[in-house]
């Protein structure tokens, strides 16, 4: 019964993290409509780390030998009243992932379930450094909402910086 109580709380989340993809994709595709080529891969990466967050959940529970769903997800929001506003909507996704993550890292504690809490051990690590870098990119927008291409060129700057995590766990399909 626990097994199946964690198995369909992670199952939920599967589609929360493939919404965020969605969602990512459509703030890809509006920086990409005003010409913010740098603003566009980073969330188009975004949406790539938010689909694999859900492949690591599938294999999560393939290898556990629970069952899997793909559940259906929200339509993204796809319009923007400035170039701010996305990434404002990004950061308050990224928060909701996180007392989202957090709440399947409680329930698996709750119900005993010492490999599902360990398995989202680093899903809490990674959301920290998400509402982190998102919180950065936002005061950076919001600063630069006159001239974008001084976020651009943030990114620019930062993008070098990153690295893949040997500690993630193994996504379904591997890392399409």
């Amino acid at each position: 019964m626990s097994e199946s109580r964690f198995a369909d709380a992670l199952n939920g989340q599967i589609g929360y993290e493939f919404g965020a993809a969605q969602q990512y994709i459509a703030v890809a595709v509006y920086y990409d409509s005003e010409t913010l080529p740098r603003l566009a891969a980073h969330f188009y990466r975004q949406a790539l780390e938010e689909r694999n967050h859900a492949m690591m959940m599938v294999q999560y529970l393939l290898d556990a030998g629970l069952g899997v769903t793909v559940p259906g997800v929200e339509a993204p929001k796809t319009s923007f009243a400035d170039v701010v506003e996305p990434v404002s909507l990004a950061l308050a996704q990224e928060r909701r992932v996180t007392e989202q993550i957090g709440g399947l890292a409680t329930l698996a504690r709750e119900l005993g379930d010492y490999a599902g809490e360990q398995f989202l051990q680093w899903f809490i690590k990674e959301q920290v450094e998400e509402v982190s870098s998102m919180s950065s990119l936002l005061t950076v927008v919001e600063r630069a909402r006159a001239n974008p291409l001084l976020a651009e060129e943030y990114l620019a700057r930062e993008s070098a910086a990153e690295a893949d995590d040997p500690t993630a766990p193994h996504a379904a399909g591997g890392a399409l």
